[in-house]
């Protein structure tokens, strides 16, 4: 159960503040991880919520933040890309190691696993990275645009509608994600990695996880994340997905044993 919840803001890429909260266990947190939530959505989707709620009832104090242009944040949206959205990871990052301690962990959902990834080497503090449902191609997107792009790149922009909701997507976000190679930078990783994927996923197929498990350096991990659906919408499937990163990240956060698990 959380002990406290602690409301922040902090500059992001596009220089716009980013809303965040950081959820603590009760006792001191045995170690930090940051969660990256999923494309156009929000810090606080009910699979975020789930499985910080589970990360921290296991000990851990989690920071899940907006990106720029989503949730409660500030800045447009249609200015941000893949690379952005990278960049609010890394100031994340910052926020929290100065001012609580830094993340030993990353975990990201879909495009924010695949985001988490691509930062995972970079950041020196980092031990362990864990993903839930990340493409292995971040232009794997484009597809949920559908007849847009070709307004996209014809007319410069376009407005899309994803999850009953309407977002402008510009050129500039095309030409980010097509210029991305994932598989080059999770092959640099040289960091344990888990890999967490539903084989009935319809949104990002377990293919995916297959080629970035394949392009990964071992220590690797792969679980099924079985009869789940891509946002993880039944409860125990994300306090199943939290349960298996914190068992998994215990061996490499180097700060003693799991404890019980919560009722």
């Amino acid at each position: 159960m959380t002990g406290r919840v602690v409301k922040v803001t902090f500059p992001g890429s596009r220089d716009a503040s980013l809303a965040a909260r950081l959820d603590l266990p009760e006792a001191e947190p045995r170690a930090y991880a940051l969660f990256a939530h999923c494309f156009t959505c929000s810090k606080d989707l009910f699979s975020a919520s789930r499985i910080s709620a589970q990360l921290v009832s296991e000990g851990l104090g989690v920071l899940r933040f907006d990106f720029t242009g989503l949730g409660s944040s500030e800045g447009e949206f249609a200015n941000t890309n893949f690379s952005s959205n990278t960049e609010d990871i890394r100031h994340a990052a910052e926020w929290l190691a100065n001012n609580h301690g830094p993340a030993s962990l990353l975990v990201g959902h879909s495009l924010g696993g695949a985001a988490v990834l691509s930062v995972g080497g970079d950041l020196s503090e980092v031990r362990a990275v864990a993903t839930i449902g990340a493409p292995a191609d971040v232009a794997h997107v484009e597809g949920l645009l559908g007849g847009a792009v070709k307004e996209i790149e014809q007319q410069g922009e376009a407005d899309v509608v994803l999850v009953g909701r309407t977002f402008r997507i510009r050129r500039q976000f095309l030409e980010d994600i097509r210029a991305n190679r994932l598989t080059d930078r999770v092959a640099n990783i040289r960091k344990p990695v888990l890999f967490l994927h539903s084989p009935t996923d319809l949104t990002v197929g377990v293919e995916n996880a297959g080629q970035l498990f394949q392009a990964a350096r071992h220590p690797k991990s792969f679980v099924a994340l079985d009869d789940a659906d891509h946002l993880l919408t039944k409860a125990r499937d994300g306090t199943f997905a939290a349960r298996v990163i914190a068992a998994w990240a215990s061996r490499y956060l180097g700060s003693g044993d799991l404890p019980p698990p919560a009722p």
